[in-house]
């Protein structure tokens, strides 16, 4: 394949895979401007690695790791770890399928970056335990533990949030 066709195959690329980028993004940070430059940041990642590795075997997965790993670095940066919150908004009586999408966002939140990035990886991307554990760089083990632990605490919000 030559540069041009290796150019024309990364530009096919971001444009049909941005949106579902965006998607994971969005799980794994809650927010939809810094989803926005998640989705950005592993573009530019993958387009440099494309253009300095030359042709990349699978973009999928190599955009993906781009993301995950961005996302990743940034909560590890002093400046993300304190954030300003505003007053709790009051919450519906009711319970609805929103609702609940609304919770598990939130509870999301509060996880910590690796075990946000397993759970999304595992259970949004549908990856298996060996492919998170290589994307991530940890062991099959680790990706078990951090899936059980943020599970755990998924499921113990998302029950505080509905039943409250």
């Amino acid at each position: 394949m030559g540069r041009s066709e290796d150019e024309s195959a990364l530009h096919a690329f971001v444009e049909g895979r941005r949106g579902a980028l965006y998607r994971s993004a969005y799980l794994l940070c809650g927010d939809r401007d810094e989803a926005e430059d998640l989705v950005q940041t592993a573009l530019v990642k993958v387009v440099l690695g494309g253009r300095r590795l030359g042709r990349i075997e699978n973009l999928e997965a190599y955009a993906r790791g781009a993301l995950v790993k961005t996302f990743i670095a940034s909560r590890r940066r002093f400046w993300r770890r304190e954030q300003a919150y505003g007053e709790v908004p009051d919450r519906a009586e009711e319970s609805t399928d929103a609702d609940t999408g609304i919770a598990v966002r939130a509870a999301l939140a509060g996880l910590n970056a690796t075990q946000r990035a397993v759970l999304v990886l595992r259970y949004w991307e549908d990856l298996s335990i060996a492919d998170t554990a290589a994307l991530l760089g940890i062991r099959e083990n680790t990706v078990k533990s951090h899936a059980a632990r943020g599970l755990a605490a998924l499921r113990a919000e998302v029950r505080e949030e509905t039943f409250t």
